[in-house]
């Protein structure tokens, strides 16, 4: 009897969690500009659009450190745990392939039916536990957008700005943007605050 190995593959979450952040770009307007710094002392109430670095936003809101940990957490425990039933299971189809020769054919045929039923259950157990992993990050994800836009949306507010856009390297809309306009470390600084407040 062959049997298939199936693994649940590493989450990226950090990965996916980029993408969520270009999509919270995408929802507003996308913007590129050159790489800047996170000075803000010139941006005033004149200046109506204003800009994320989403990068760094990234590697440096606490949220979203917590929350890559977590993720990855879960992902390593499911993986440890389907690995532990499937070498189970293994070790269950050499003890047979051991013992076929002292079985009775209707014997054979029973543990081979039985083995086959527990191939499947293992194969839906690994598919059942990648879809809850997925849906978990997508959960996880969504709540991470909505943290960051209703921020924004305040923070925008507070500020006069009528638009704050998202800068990630490499996803090219605007070719160039004053650096005065980068408005990352003060946002970062409040939402680094706000979720202090919330673990609390």
């Amino acid at each position: 009897m062959k049997i298939t190995t199936l693994k649940l593959g590493s989450l990226l979450t950090a990965t996916a969690l980029v993408s969520v952040m270009a999509a919270c770009g995408n929802k507003e307007t996308k913007t590129e500009t050159t790489p800047a710094k996170t000075s803000t002392a010139s941006v005033t109430a004149d200046d109506k659009i204003v800009y994320v670095n989403s990068d760094s936003l990234l590697t440096k809101y606490e949220y979203f450190k917590d929350l890559k940990t977590k993720m990855e957490t879960k992902g390593k425990a499911a993986e440890t745990d389907l690995t532990a039933k499937q070498q189970a299971f293994q070790r269950e189809v050499q003890q047979y392939q051991q013992q076929q020769g002292t079985l009775s054919a209707d014997q054979r045929a029973a543990t081979e039916q039985r083995l086959g039923r527990k191939q499947q259950e293992l194969q839906a157990y690994q598919q059942n536990a990648g879809a809850a992993l997925q849906n978990e990050q997508a959960k996880e994800q969504e709540a991470l957008y909505n943290k960051v836009a209703d921020f924004l949306k305040g923070y925008a507010k507070t500020k006069g700005y009528k638009m704050v856009l998202t800068y990630a390297k490499g996803n090219s809309a605007i070719l160039f943007a004053d650096e005065s306009l980068d408005v990352t470390s003060e946002v970062l600084k409040g939402l680094n605050e706000a979720y202090t407040k919330d673990k609390k």
